[in-house]
This record gives C-alpha cells, sequence and structure tokens, in this order.
C-alpha cells in the first residue's frame, strides 16, 4: 500500500519531487519549486551575472574620455553608480517578469504592442533628438527608447498571431497581389489580408516603419527576428522568399527617395566601401573614423590585452562606452577574453533552443526563440562593425554597453525566456487553444 501511494503521489504531482532537466541539472517541482528566487535555467543566470561584471568594467574603465570632458564636471565613479543602479534595478524586474506565467504574456500581447507603436510615434513630435535622430522620451533625470520596447512586443504579439494559427498555418498566405486594385474585387485576396497579411504581416510591417526613421539597424533587426520566426512558426518558405524581395525593393525605393535616415545610411556604407577598398595607411589619427579606431584597439589588445584601466583608445573614440564597447574590451582584456565574450551571446541562443525543445504549445515556444534572436543578432550587429564586416549601426552590445533602456528591456526579455523555462521545469503549462508547433 506504501508502494502505491508513492506512486500515485509521483504520477499526480501531489507532493514535491525533482526530475532531471535536458540540460543534466536536478530542478525542483511542485510547491517548492515556486519558492525560489532565481527559477528557470541556471546557465542563464551565470551567463547574466558574467555579462554584469563585465560591463561594469566596461563603463567604469571606458568613461575616463566623458569624465575628462569640461562640459560634464563628472568622475568616472559617476558613472559607474549610474550603471550599477541601472543594473540593479534591471535584474530586480528581471526576476519579478521571470515569475510571470506565460499566459499573462499571451494575454497582454496586443495591448503592450500597441501602446509601444503609439508610444515610438510620439518621439518624433515630443522626444528628444541626438545627432538629427529622435529616439528618447525625457522622463525627468532619464530618457526612455519606446523602439526598444517595440522591439520585444512585436516579438511577443508575432508569436501570438503564429501560435494561433498553427493549425492550418501551412495553408495561408502573407503576401496579397501586388495589383492591389483586385484586393476589393477578389475573395481570394481578401481572405489572404483577413487571415494571413493583416494578422501576421502588418504587425512586423507597422514595426519597421516606426522604427526605421530614427534606427534603421532596430528596424531590419526586428525584421530579421520576425522572419526567422515565421520560418520556424512554419509560415510557407515561397511567402517568405516573396518577404524578403519586397523588403529588398522598399529599402532601394526608400533609398532612392531619400526618406528616413537615408542620406546617413548612405554615408555609413560609402564609408565602409572606402575602408575596404582605399589603402588608410597615411591617414592622420584625427582624421580616422570610429570603426578604424576600434579595429586599432583591437590590434593593441593582441592576445591577452593591455590590462583593465589601459586601453588608449578610449579617449580618441567618441562612444567607447557604448557603440564600440566590443572593441574596447578586446583592447583591454585581449582576443582570448573576447572570444568568450561572443561565446555567451551565442550561448544564450543555444539555451533558447533547449527551452524551446521542452515547450509543448507553440507561443512559448517561439516567444523564446524571438527574443534570444534579438539580443543574439544585436550583439552580433555590433561585434560585425567593430570589425568592419558591416558598416556603422550604432547598435550597443546587451548588457554590456552603457546604457538604460537597452539593459532595461534586454533584461525583460531575458526574464520572459526564464518565464517559460521555469514553467518546463516545474511543469505548469496549461493546454492553450494554439496547437503544438511540431503538429503538421
Amino acid at each position: 500500500m506504501a508502494d502505491a501511494e508513492s506512486a500515485q503521489k509521483r504520477t499526480t504531482g501531489s507532493g514535491p519531487t525533482r526530475k532531471r532537466t535536458h540540460a543534466g541539472a536536478d530542478t525542483d517541482t511542485g510547491e517548492h519549486a515556486g519558492f525560489r528566487f532565481f527559477s528557470g535555467d541556471r546557465v542563464l543566470w551565470i551567463i547574466v551575472a558574467v555579462l554584469a561584471v563585465i560591463s561594469v568594467l566596461v563603463v567604469y574603465s571606458s568613461t575616463a574620455k566623458m569624465a575628462l570632458d569640461a562640459h560634464t564636471a563628472r568622475t568616472t565613479s559617476h558613472f559607474l553608480r549610474q550603471q550599477l543602479m541601472i543594473l540593479f534595478a534591471s535584474v530586480v524586474i528581471m526576476v519579478a517578469v521571470q515569475k510571470i506565467n506565460s499566459r499573462i504574456y499571451h494575454l497582454f500581447a496586443r495591448p503592450v504592442y500597441v501602446i509601444s507603436v503609439l508610444l515610438t510615434v510620439a518621439v518624433y513630435f515630443m522626444g528628444v533628438t541626438t545627432n538629427s535622430a529622435a529616439r528618447w522620451i525625457p522622463l525627468g533625470p532619464f530618457q526612455f527608447q519606446p523602439s526598444e520596447a517595440l522591439k520585444v512586443a512585436t516579438v511577443m504579439f508575432l508569436a501570438c498571431q503564429l501560435a494561433a494559427r498553427q493549425s492550418k498555418i501551412d495553408k495561408i498566405r502573407i503576401i496579397p497581389s501586388l495589383k492591389f486594385w483586385t484586393w476589393r474585387r477578389s475573395r481570394e485576396q481578401r481572405r489572404i489580408w483577413r487571415e494571413g497579411t493583416w494578422p501576421i504581416l502588418m504587425p512586423v510591417v507597422v514595426s519597421c516603419a516606426v522604427i526605421f526613421p530614427a534606427h534603421t539597424s532596430s528596424a531590419v533587426l526586428v525584421f530579421m527576428a520576425s522572419w526567422v520566426m515565421m520560418l520556424i512558426g512554419r509560415v510557407r518558405f515561397g511567402e517568405l522568399m516573396k518577404l524578403i524581395g519586397l523588403a529588398c525593393v522598399g529599402i532601394v525605393l526608400i533609398m532612392t527617395l531619400n526618406l528616413g535616415r537615408s542620406e546617413t545610411a548612405e554615408g555609413r556604407v560609402s564609408t565602409w566601401i572606402h575602408l575596404w577598398t582605399q589603402s588608410q595607411t597615411e591617414k592622420p589619427i584625427e582624421q580616422l573614423t570610429d570603426t578604424e579606431r576600434s579595429m586599432i584597439a583591437i590590434h593593441n589588445g593582441g592576445i591577452f590585452g593591455e590590462g583593465a584601466g589601459q586601453s588608449a583608445m578610449r579617449v580618441e573614440m567618441i562612444h567607447p562606452e557604448s557603440d564600440y564597447a566590443y572593441a574596447f574590451f578586446v583592447e583591454e582584456y585581449g582576443i582570448l577574453l573576447a572570444v568568450a565574450l561572443l561565446m555567451l551571446y551565442l550561448w544564450i541562443f543555444f539555451r533558447a533552443i533547449e527551452i524551446f525543445r521542452r515547450c509543448g504549445t507553440a507561443f512559448p515556444g517561439l516567444l523564446v526563440l524571438g527574443l534570444a534572436l534579438l539580443i543574439t543578432c544585436q550583439a552580433l550587429l555590433h561585434i560585425m562593425v567593430t570589425v568592419n564586416l558591416i558598416p556603422e549601426t550604432g547598435q550597443t552590445l546587451p548588457l554590456i554597453s552603457r546604457g538604460g533602456s537597452s539593459t532595461l528591456f534586454t533584461t525583460i526579455a531575458l526574464g520572459m525566456i526564464l518565464s517559460v523555462s521555469r514553467q518546463n521545469d516545474e511543469q505548469s503549462h496549461d493546454t492553450p487553444r494554439s496547437e503544438s508547433i511540431y503538429e503538421k
């Protein structure tokens, strides 16, 4: 009888038990799991802690130039305290977010998306403009960048839309006919708009359109992450290839009409091409671009680096604490540790894949992969700029570069990933209406 009662408890989950995850670590399930302060994927928590420590080191040393600026009248300690406050607040929010059930994210995805779009549009009328781009809304002593919120909100909303259509997603078309005059008369075209274009494609188009005028590379980042989410969500591959073609045509049209920051983007592309095609050996240092200075910093760093606080290029680069944080890190800590840092960002994505595989339903799985794509792709874009593989983008290094909005919403995204991981560990997912991502 005792054996029978014990077996019944294991099958019904009436008492706390332990199970072994795919990562090979024992995790709590049942009642005691909810009381763990740092629940979810342990590897992700370790990665966040390591990146936070690196952020403190980078910001403290790289802001020496800002401290020497006579207009700021602030010391490096001021910027260090500021970054520590941002990291502390962000981690507290991340802990709170990872305790929220993913059904709540599903419930609030639409209103959060709409509010984020409206705030991003509002920036162009009431925001603070820097370098000819309006990106921030002033909130007392702080500045809020709504486009960072919109990136996360777009992934949430798109995950909702894809998850709700998994039973028929392989039959849905998302690209209507280019003969727009047939949209009203044709029943087939109205069906495409109703089932695919409006619910799946338009949220991505709207997000990219409102982000593009102020931050072109962020719009590209949202498009890339959304495209991969649609691919994983089993949208027809032919439709996705059409979408890439239309995106390329749209970029050419925007550049031709000189819309948004086309002139800035064109100048950056021209500079990038010039660096690859023309000799730069005779150029004086005051004429070097930030990308060239970042490559000098990487060269100076070598294998083992110059040592903490020993960077020579930090006073030459315009934004060593944000746009070129990776190059600064290489100069002080060397290529070996820089490669390890790159692996941490790739590891975030691999952990997300593992969490995705354990999700029984479509929404949490797509949410996890979409958010991980945003973080990893942003890091890769930042790193590729520093070594001149792509033109300058202005993308910061997630969780490391100095900045409030980017750090805040990166930790919120990680909190959502950890929330899904926690629910996987606790086996607390209810079966929603949306079907599994694996169903055909």
